[in-house]
Parts: structure tokens; C-alpha cells; sequence
């Protein structure tokens, strides 16, 4: 069997902090739960930072700042991955009036602003959510333009820092194809498959398996899928020839009723390979391979 390596992303956007007092959101906690999830054998950390008092999402800089830099002076080896996702939020008006939008709900700014902590802080990997999509209930309307991902693609190409491309439907590999082909995106390119992202790609296996089917066979993958699926998903993901993602953005149970904490859902997902005969790769391994610039 080839090796795997397993993410784990540590708390997301999403609207979990009141569901569960496991799901870190002060950077402090932020940057302990990655250092513990790694020790339980996680070689990528992805991160988001909330609002360090309400605990609702954010993008500051500084929150951002204070969890890399305790983690970097750590002894514990990740690697370390930022989200590029936010700040690109539209909440249309309403059915009836969409324009002006939902002040409330919209966070929409430039390339360039959506990149100041990764420019800041040069971690060694950043995601690129490859498409705009109805996500969730409501007006809710993740927004990542064609020009808006050139854009973001280029910057991060100039910093040295490597993409994950986030792809949420087969649309969306799509699109990252077209930034490999126009040169934006170089090799090695990784990518990670999000199942069961409301109005994404579903969870079932023969709309996983399309997706597997159109990444290309010199791309890195990484799978997961979000609730009860995120567990057998580690399996499928690496019977299918890729990698395994886990955490406390996609999932906050290890079983039912029983609420998990990141290092655990990492500590399980390596449980999983382990019993299948998978090595577990390390973050060093995970350089090598993705020929990642450690900072």
C-alpha cells in the first residue's frame, strides 16, 4: 500500500462554536489544538481564526499572526496551511431586492486583501477555492470569479507559497485545470476533495469516484466529507489513491453523542490507515514530496 499523509483542518467558518466547546477560536487555542493534532499525527494543520471573543468567523491578520508564530516556535513538526477563502462572502438582499446585499452577511474584498496574512506570514501551503457556489441555506453565495482566482493564483505563485485547490463539484477541477494550463498554478499541484457541501458534490461513492476520475494523474489529492461521513471517508480516501482530511471544521463527533477534539479525530483517522496497512506520512515527508518552501 503507498504512503498517506492526513490534514487536519482545526475549526473553519462554519457555525459550530455554539455546538460544541471543543472547537478552538481564540488563537491561542487555535495554535494548541493544531500542535496537539499533529502530535497525534496530522502532517498538515489547515487553519482558519475566528473572532477571538464571539467566536464568529473572521480574517485578521493579527489573530492569524499569533497562531503561526506559536505554533512555528513549537517543538511539535506541521505543516502549515492557511485558508484563502474568506473575504469572499455575498449575502444577496433578499429574493425580491437582491441589491444592496446583507451588510451583515457580506464580506467581499479584493485579491490582494484576501491575501494579506498569507503575504504577511508565507505559510508553506494556501488554499484556493476553485468556483463560486450556492453553499448552504439562505443567500449565501461563496464568490470566486474566473479573474478573482487568476488574480489570487499569480500573487501566491510570486510568494513561493504552494495552492491547495479547494474543489467543492467536477466544475471546479474544471477551473483549476484551466490555472494549470495558463501557467498560474505549477507543479506539484495538490488538491482537496470536498464532499457533501451543501450545494456542492454529495457525499454518495459514484459522485466521489467522478471526482477522483477527473483529477489528473500527476495531482496530489486529499478527500474528505463533512458530519458522519467524515470517518469512512478516511478509507475511501486512501483505497482511491489519495489522502485523508479530518477535523473539527467538517465534523465534531468521533462517534455518536460523543464529541471529539481535533487530536482525537486525527489520532482515529491514523488508527483507520494504520489498520489498512497505510503508512502515515510525516510533515517532512509531506515537503519532499509537495516541494513545499518551509519558513
Amino acid at each position: 500500500m503507498p504512503d498517506v499523509f492526513i490534514t487536519c483542518a482545526v475549526t473553519g467558518a462554519g457555525n459550530t462554536v455554539g455546538k460544541s466547546d471543543k472547537v478552538p477560536y481564540v488563537p491561542a487555542d487555535i495554535a494548541r489544538n493544531v500542535i496537539e493534532a499533529a502530535q497525534a499525527g496530522a502532517a498538515i494543520c489547515h487553519i482558519h481564526v475566528r473572532d477571538p471573543i464571539t467566536g464568529d468567523p473572521g480574517r485578521d491578520t493579527e489573530c492569524y499572526r499569533e497562531v503561526v508564530e506559536r505554533v512555528r516556535a513549537s517543538s511539535t513538526d506541521v505543516v502549515v496551511n492557511l485558508t484563502a477563502g474568506m473575504g469572499g462572502d455575498f449575502v444577496i438582499g433578499s429574493v425580491e431586492q437582491p441589491l444592496p446585499p446583507d451588510a451583515a452577511g457580506t464580506d467581499l474584498v479584493g485579491a490582494t486583501e484576501r491575501l494579506t496574512h498569507v503575504r504577511e506570514l508565507l505559510p508553506e501551503i494556501c488554499t484556493l477555492d476553485c468556483g463560486t457556489m450556492n453553499f448552504g441555506e439562505g443567500n449565501y453565495v461563496a464568490t470566486n470569479t474566473h479573474d478573482t482566482l487568476m488574480e489570487m493564483a499569480r500573487q501566491v505563485q510570486q510568494l513561493g507559497v504552494r495552492p491547495e485547490i479547494e474543489a467543492f463539484d467536477t466544475g471546479q477541477l474544471w477551473e483549476a485545470k484551466s490555472l494549470v494550463d495558463m501557467g498560474v498554478i505549477e507543479a506539484p499541484v495538490m488538491v482537496q476533495l470536498c464532499m457533501g457541501v451543501r450545494w456542492g458534490a454529495p457525499p454518495d461513492l459514484n459522485t466521489f469516484m467522478a471526482m477522483v476520475n477527473n483529477v489528473p494523474d500527476d495531482w496530489t489529492f486529499s478527500a474528505f466529507a463533512l458530519g458522519r461521513d467524515q470517518l469512512p471517508y478516511v478509507a475511501l480516501a486512501a483505497i482511491a489513491g489519495g489522502n485523508a482530511r479530518v477535523g473539527l471544521e467538517d465534523n465534531l463527533f468521533l462517534d455518536r453523542g460523543q464529541l471529539a477534539s481535533n487530536a482525537e479525530l486525527t489520532a482515529r483517522a491514523k488508527q483507520i490507515l494504520e489498520s489498512m496497512n497505510y503508512r502515515v506520512m510525516g510533515p517532512q515527508e509531506v515537503r519532499d514530496m509537495l516541494e513545499l518552501k518551509q519558513r
